[in-house]
């Protein structure tokens, strides 16, 4: 599972958004998970996770507190999560995250880098079963026996816990967020660092894509990337380092 997600990092990493975009995304997901849960990040631990990422990140202290008030109340917008499914060159699988106000612009401008990349937009439920819905959780230590231990004192359904590097990589079912995160905060401490903290998709397998597909690959990410609606990109691809 750690390879898989690494490989998924690297590859987004290699298709940045500008810091521009970078704060939008950001801001789209502190107001919805606000919208969701409450303002207050000492209640709202996902808040709390997502705000942390946003820091990390350098997003302006104004662009977190201007989502915070729109969730609030002050402010029209009004957006809404949504998932699409396809298939990229070489049949891998990709999933697409969005956050959009108008669903119709949105599913218009997925399906136009589908196509323009020669792949195909699938229906929904087509690739998503063969990804795992995860917490994940990275921080600084070498001990995984110890870190298990707390998760399971605290019955957390822990999927994974690896050691590389001197990190520790948590692994559990997405709707294990919080319940994780505070196991692990109360076994060592609130001070604990998170390098990650946030849910996303773990593809359960990977392929390699031919060199005849990378560029259309690259296209397809390229052109996601560019879509202020789209949040974030999963896929099961091996793309070369």
């Amino acid at each position: 599972m750690g390879r898989a997600y690494q490989n998924r990092k690297e590859s987004i990493a290699k298709t940045a958004a500008t810091k521009s975009k970078i704060y939008s995304k950001y801001g789209r997901q502190i107001y919805v998970v606000a919208k969701q849960g409450g303002t207050d990040p000492g209640a709202n631990l996902s808040l709390r996770g997502l705000i942390d990422s946003a820091r990390k990140d350098q997003v302006p202290a104004h662009v977190i507190q201007n989502a915070l008030d729109k969730a609030s109340g002050v402010g029209g917008e009004d957006y809404s999560t949504a998932r699409y499914e396809g298939f990229g060159p070489g049949n891998c699988m990709v999933l697409v995250e969005c956050l959009t106000d108008n669903p119709n612009r949105t599913i218009g401008e997925v399906r136009n880098c589908f196509t323009k990349s020669k792949c195909k937009l699938g229906a929904p439920g087509s690739v998503a079963h063969m990804f795992d819905h995860c917490a994940i959780f990275s921080f600084a230590g070498d001990d995984e026996d110890a870190v298990l231990e707390a998760l399971m004192e605290a019955d957390v359904d822990v999927t994974d816990v690896e050691s590389e590097n001197g990190l520790i990589t948590v692994f559990a079912p997405h709707t294990e967020y919080a319940k994780t995160q505070h196991a692990l905060t109360e076994a060592f401490g609130q001070e604990l660092e998170f390098e990650v903290q946030e849910i996303q998709f773990i593809p359960q397998t990977t392929m390699e894509i031919s060199a005849d597909d990378m560029p259309m690959m690259t296209r397809l990410l390229d052109m996601l990337e560019d879509c202020d609606d789209v949040q974030r990109v999963f896929h099961n691809a091996i793309l070369p380092e």
